[in-house]
C-alpha cells in the first residue's frame, strides 16, 4: 500500500467516525468565537504584509516628513518646534485613517459572499466584528510606533517621559477603537466596497482639516475655533498632546473618553443591530 492509498485510507475512517457520533459539536463561547475569528484576520494580515508594512509603516513615515520639513518653518518658524506639536495629532490623523479598513474588511466579506456562509455557523454573531476590530489594535500600535520611532529620530522628546508617552499611546488606540465602529457600520450597511472607500475620505479629510492636529485652534477665528475645539479628532489630540508633554489639564481627558464613549455607544449596537438584520443575498 503506498502512502497516497494509506492517507486515503485514514481520511475515510476518521470520516466515518464524525459521521458515526450523533450528539452535536458544543457551540463554541463567544470569546473562542471572537478569537477564531481574530486569528482568521492575523492570517489574512500574514498574507498581506507587504500591504500591512505600506499602511502601518511607510504612508505614517511619510506624511510625518511632508509635514514637518514642509509647513514645519511656515507655521512654528522652526521645524523643531513644530515636530513638538505636530507629532501628538500626527498620532491621531495616522491611526484615524487606518480605521476606514475595519469597514472595508467586513463590506469585503459580505460582497465575496462569507457573509451568507457565517449567518448559517451556530456561533456568537457579533465575534465576526469584533475579532476584526481586535486585530486592527494591532495594526494601530505597529502605526504608532513607527510614528513615534520617525519622531524620536528628527529629534521629538515627549516632555512627560515614557510614562506620560505610554498613556498617549493608549489614548490614540482607544480613540481609534472607538472610531473604527462607525466604519464597521458603515461597513454593513454599503453595497459595494468602493463606495465605502470614497464616502469614508469624504468624511475624514474635513474632520481632519477642522481639527487641531496640523494647527493649534487659538490661532483661528473664534466663530472656527468653537468648531474646531468640538471636533472629536481635536479632543483626542488635545490630551495626546497634553499626556505627551506632561501638561494635561484632566478636563482634556474627560472631555477625549467621553467622545470615545458616545461613539462606541452609539455606533456599536447599531452596528450589531445592521449585522443581524442584513439578510444574505
Amino acid at each position: 500500500m503506498n502512502a497516497t492509498s494509506m492517507t486515503r485510507t485514514i481520511d475515510g475512517r476518521k470520516l466515518k467516525q464524525a459521521l458515526s457520533v450523533h450528539s452535536r459539536p458544543k457551540r463554541p463561547s463567544a470569546w473562542s468565537a471572537t478569537m477564531t475569528f481574530a486569528w482568521r484576520m492575523v492570517q489574512g494580515t500574514r498574507n498581506n504584509l507587504f500591504m500591512f508594512l505600506i499602511d502601518a509603516v511607510v504612508f505614517p513615515a511619510l506624511f510625518l516628513l511632508i509635514f514637518t520639513f514642509l509647513f514645519g518653518g511656515a507655521i512654528s518658524g522652526s521645524t523643531g518646534l513644530y515636530l513638538q506639536f505636530l507629532l501628538p495629532g500626527m498620532l491621531v490623523y495616522t491611526v484615524t485613517t487606518m480605521t476606514v479598513y475595519t469597514g472595508v474588511t467586513i463590506s469585503t466579506d459580505i460582497s465575496k459572499g462569507v457573509f451568507n456562509r457565517f449567518k448559517t455557523l451556530p456561533f456568537w454573531q457579533p465575534a465576526a466584528i469584533i475579532g476584526t476590530l481586535l486585530i486592527d489594535i494591532v495594526r494601530y500600535a505597529a502605526a504608532l510606533s513607527a510614528t513615534v520611532g520617525i519622531g524620536m529620530l528628527l529629534g521629538f522628546r515627549p516632555e512627560a517621559g515614557l510614562l506620560g508617552a505610554l498613556l498617549a499611546l493608549l489614548t490614540v488606540i482607544l480613540f481609534a477603537f472607538s472610531a473604527s465602529w462607525i466604519f464597521a457600520c458603515l461597513g454593513v450597511v454599503v453595497k459595494k466596497t468602493e463606495s465605502l472607500t470614497s464616502t469614508s475620505y469624504l468624511v475624514l479629510y474635513p474632520l481632519m482639516f477642522t481639527s487641531n492636529v496640523f494647527v493649534d485652534s487659538s490661532t483661528m477665528p473664534g466663530w472656527l475655533r468653537g468648531v474646531v475645539d468640538l471636533n472629536p479628532l481635536s479632543l483626542a489630540s488635545t490630551a495626546v498632546r497634553g499626556l505627551m508633554h506632561g501638561n494635561a489639564a484632566a478636563g482634556d481627558i474627560v472631555w477625549a473618553l467621553a467622545g470615545c464613549a458616545v461613539l462606541v455607544i452609539l455606533f456599536a449596537p447599531l452596528t450589531f443591530h445592521l449585522y443581524r438584520r442584513k439578510v444574505p443575498q
